[in-house]
């Protein structure tokens, strides 16, 4: 039979986007289905993140997302996807999330990342009006006389030197912000200032 031959001076691509990589060389022969050029597109980039088992049941899609790539280049994405399967022999999860188009990321780059689970307020207290003694946290409210009560407090997530009250303090209790560990109950404290911290502070 005969032999058809075509040659194809440019080729059209069903959508917009940017070209990722070329396997196409000038005059090669090609074979139906072989890929010659990849395209992102509409330049829509996307970050799989590797999450625990046991982080999944926090995530859905809609949820927000800070992404960390080398260089500390900041980017912000949305969940897309949560991957219905574990690998069972990593058990790591993937999480497709939407990157902005404006990120400045590249396809290829390795990244971290921050999923903001949801906001509530919470009940705060730097670390220097906590003191922890036989296992248990106390703090020490200063009294309208300026003398000081031992409280027991519990503690619960922690934020740089900033630690949540869960139970144990009302709103609005003024307490010793520093020097925590060399007061004694009953002492008489000199408030100066804003020396004193409300344990009321929302985070």
């Amino acid at each position: 039979g005969d032999l058809l031959l075509a040659v194809v001076d440019h080729l059209l691509a069903p959508d917009d986007g940017i070209v990722s990589s070329r396997t196409a060389t000038l005059g090669s022969v090609v074979s139906v289905g072989q890929e010659l050029f990849r395209l992102i597109l509409a330049g829509r980039l996307e970050w799989r993140a590797e999450v625990t088992a046991a982080e999944l049941p926090s995530l859905r899609p809609g949820q927000s997302v800070k992404i960390t790539a080398p260089g500390e280049l900041q980017a912000s994405g949305v969940v897309r996807m949560v991957a219905p399967t574990v690998d069972a022999k990593t058990r790591m999860a993937l999480v497709y999330v939407d990157v902005a188009p404006d990120s400045g990321l590249k396809a290829g780059m390795f990244a971290r990342g921050q999923f903001e689970l949801g906001r509530a307020t919470a009940m705060i207290l730097p670390q220097s009006a906590i003191v922890v003694r036989e296992g248990f946290s106390y703090v020490y409210r200063v009294g309208s006389d300026h003398k000081v009560a031992q409280v027991k407090v519990e503690t619960g997530r922690r934020l740089g030197d900033q630690i949540e009250i869960v139970h144990g303090l009302e709103p609005l209790a003024q307490i010793a912000a520093t020097g925590a560990a060399f007061l004694a109950d009953g002492d008489t404290v000199r408030v100066a200032g804003q020396t004193d911290v409300p344990a009321g502070s929302i985070q």
